[in-house]
């Protein structure tokens, strides 16, 4: 049994409308952003942001210039702070050796890319792959805990891991970048509102409508 990718996604769309993600003004807040948010939720993650942005206006070279543990005190409201700063000292450095160059470097590492971005200490499938729509416009899926959580409604089944979900979903040849964007936080957002454990509110689809053999 396989899901129908554009007509789940036109009825998210119209169930909930373009929700213009990813919340940042600029690629190196997004990417602080797909870091902090590992293992929390995004109002830990507002916080964090607020203390870099007044501390270093999210310039590249000031966050890899301030100490490691300047920066733990700086993103302390997410959890994990110290892993989570060692990792945005990593993905830093890395980016400022190619430059800060997203096209560049997407040209360059072609498929390789999600691989690449995965030998980066800290950096994990999910926020891989968030970075590969979100930094490098790749039309990629993201199977994080709300996809999960849909998928396996709709398939009626559990999937446990984020690898169990994603090699199981293709998306059409034709989704741009932008809609793997649209599509991530349309899942978000409706498991939000709808995925919930102590959801009261009503799933308003019939999951066999975008099942297909």
């Amino acid at each position: 049994m396989k899901i129908d990718i554009p007509l789940l996604y036109q009825n998210l769309l119209s169930e909930l409308g373009p929700q213009g993600w990813w919340p940042a003004e600029s690629k190196p807040e997004t990417l602080l952003g797909a870091i902090l948010v590992q293992n929390t939720n995004w109002q830990t993650v507002e916080q964090s942001l607020a203390n870099l942005k007044q501390a270093t206006q999210f310039l590249p070279e000031r966050i890899t210039s301030i100490s490691l543990e300047e920066l733990e005190q700086l993103i302390r409201p997410s959890g994990f702070y110290k892993n989570k700063a060692k990792t945005i000292k990593h993905m830093f450095t890395w980016m400022e050796d190619h430059q800060w160059d997203y096209q560049a470097i997407s040209q360059d590492y072609q498929n390789d890319l999600r691989s690449e971005l995965l030998t980066i200490k800290g950096i994990g499938y999910e926020t891989a792959d968030v970075l590969m729509v979100y930094l490098f416009d790749r039309p990629v899926f993201i199977a994080d805990s709300y996809a999960r959580r849909l998928f396996g409604w709709l398939l009626k089944e559990e999937f446990k891991t984020y690898d169990s979900l994603y090699r199981l979903i293709q998306l059409p040849d034709d989704f741009t970048a932008q809609d793997a964007n649209e599509l991530h936080a349309l899942i978000d957002e409706f498991g939000k509102i709808y995925l919930q454990k102590n959801s009261k509110q009503t799933i308003p689809f019939h999951r066999e409508v975008f099942q297909k053999k």
